[in-house]
């Protein structure tokens, strides 16, 4: 695979894990991801990506603002995330 064709994939996958078992998820990650995942550095894609493996529930708490990650670096994406959401609510 070429290095676009990589990046492709990336994208492919990363935009699949967006897809959850919660339609409140689903209409706040696809939407995040479509509007800002291209344009973030790639350090923070890591931690999205990173994001995305956390449980339905911890997401949902965590992005409703009912709790927080323990670790910051998970933390700093869910702030991201919040703030670009209430700026489109």
């Amino acid at each position: 695979m070429t290095e676009s064709n990589d990046q492709q994939h990336d994208f492919t996958r990363t935009r699949w894990a967006c897809r959850r078992g919660m339609l409140e998820l689903d209409l706040i990650l696809l939407p995040f991801f479509e509007a800002h995942y291209q344009q973030m550095p790639p350090a923070q894609q890591v931690l999205f990506k990173r994001l995305l493996n956390e449980a339905d529930p911890d997401l949902y708490n965590w992005l409703m603002g009912y709790g927080q990650p323990e670790d910051p670096e998970l933390q700093a994406i869910v702030d991201v995330i919040r703030a670009t959401k209430a700026t489109t609510d």
